[in-house]
């Protein structure tokens, strides 16, 4: 709701779809820039405490936007100063969120839990611009962001209520220089992790920029007004829900659902983008939703999986900067493609990119099991050419052995030698 109020708010004051996307690229843009310290922060001290901290911080840009709308005293440059101060708090919640998961519910539970999460992300989604569009079609936006500011109490309230005796606590880590290059490389080296991270890169930049595309293809591609608005964001909502349902029902992510996931959602956004009218469009995003989330959902059990516990608050921010902070570039660049070529082609150029990251995961999956079948093939002839050498060389010493077991020990001696003459005859006396 806040999210779509705000949207909204700066598309009415300015009228420039770079401006909506400008929005949204502040919103994340301290993610893409302090999002790896916040991992560390989040691996360094209890992420209960921090997220009972960060909670109550978010809660007071929307609170002061309220306060603004109710006066009428608000310009745009004020509610882009806002949204990025609300990121700067995300920039260290968020890593904490998603890596404190695996504390609540373990690993064996954890892939059903990152699943209901989204089910309850995205049905929040589903009842946030339904409740945001009534709102503002009724002349009360400043609402919106009253009642978002009070649902953080909420989320304190479940936050203090939580048994710290059950929960998984990990060793903190050690302050110490180059930590957070030390996330960077451990990524690095482990294909799990960085496949996954550069999928999500790619897509995240280009295809996740639903909150920047929909307003534009509400109001300029179908000529809609909030309403419009809210029914394009509900019917995705009800995909995504379906797909978070479905990933919350699986035991484990595998590699080849992170693909077809990857693979639908770029195939789905293109039939999107063909949608002859409003009715069609709201259709065909609810594949889109549905992909979109199974994708993310899955990314996201993928890392905290893969992940070593003392790493996972620095991998999880690397998973927010690419889904979350690179909006600081794929949001301006949607915008800008929104109002030079129209909303279809930026729907066009985010389906291609998850196509390209779906096609790219599969030819990178199959060259690291190729090369750990080498390296496993070569462990295993090095292993069986050892111990055959040594068996080999047993009979052999034996065999010369026996053929050297004939010959009689002891001093050998000239043939020339005195010592080896026959004794003379006695010469008898006459």
């Amino acid at each position: 709701m806040q999210i779509v109020a705000e949207m909204w708010l700066v598309l009415s004051l300015t009228g420039s779809a770079f401006a909506v996307g400008m929005t949204s690229a502040l919103q994340f843009l301290p993610i893409l820039l302090i999002g790896a310290w916040g991992g560390l922060i989040a691996d360094r001290v209890d992420k209960r405490r921090l997220l009972l901290v960060t909670q109550g911080l978010m809660a007071l840009p929307a609170l002061t936007l309220f306060a603004l709308a109710t006066t009428g005293e608000i310009e745009a440059w004020m509610v882009m100063a806002l949204v990025f101060a609300r990121g700067s708090v995300l920039a260290i919640d968020m890593p904490a969120r998603q890596s404190f998961v695996i504390e609540i519910v373990g690993a064996e539970r954890l892939v059903g839990a990152v699943g209901l999460q989204s089910v309850l992300i995205h049905a929040s989604r589903i009842t946030g611009p339904a409740i945001a569009g009534v709102l503002i079609a009724t002349g009360g936006i400043e609402i919106c962001f009253l009642l978002n500011g009070l649902s953080f109490a909420g989320m304190i309230v479940a936050l203090r209520s939580l048994d710290r005796d059950q929960l998984a606590h990990h060793e903190p880590v050690a302050r110490e220089p180059g930590a957070v290059r030390d996330g960077l490389r451990y990524v690095m080296r482990t294909p799990e992790l960085a496949i996954p991270l550069g999928m999500m890169a790619l897509v995240g930049t280009l295809a996740f920029n639903f909150q920047v595309l929909l307003p534009l293809l509400a109001s300029r591609t179908f000529d809609g007004g909030a309403a419009s608005y809210s029914g394009l964001v509900v019917a995705m909502g009800v995909g995504a829900i379906a797909g978070a349902l479905a990933t919350g029902a699986r035991e484990r992510i595998s590699e080849r659902l992170l693909i077809s996931s990857a693979l639908l959602f770029g195939a789905f956004a293109l039939v999107a983008a063909a949608a002859p009218s409003l009715r069609w469009e709201a259709l065909a995003l609810v594949p889109v939703g549905a992909a979109s989330v199974t994708f993310a959902a899955g990314i996201n059990s993928t890392l905290q999986l893969a992940a070593d516990p003392h790493m996972r608050g620095r991998v999880m921010a690397l998973f927010s900067i690419v889904f979350l902070g690179s909006t600081p570039i794929g949001g301006p660049v949607t915008g800008w493609l929104s109002g030079e070529f129209g909303p279809r082609v930026a729907l066009v150029v985010g389906g291609l990119a998850a196509l390209t990251a779906g096609v790219g995961a599969w030819i990178a999956f199959r060259r690291v099991a190729a090369s750990r079948g080498r390296a496993a093939a070569l462990a295993a002839s090095a292993s069986a050419a050892g111990p055959g050498k040594g068996q080999a060389c047993e009979p052999a010493e034996s065999g010369r052995t026996r053929a050297r077991a004939p010959r009689r020990s002891g001093p050998r001696h000239d043939p020339r030698s005195p010592a080896r003459r026959p004794p003379a005859a006695a010469t008898p006396k006459r």
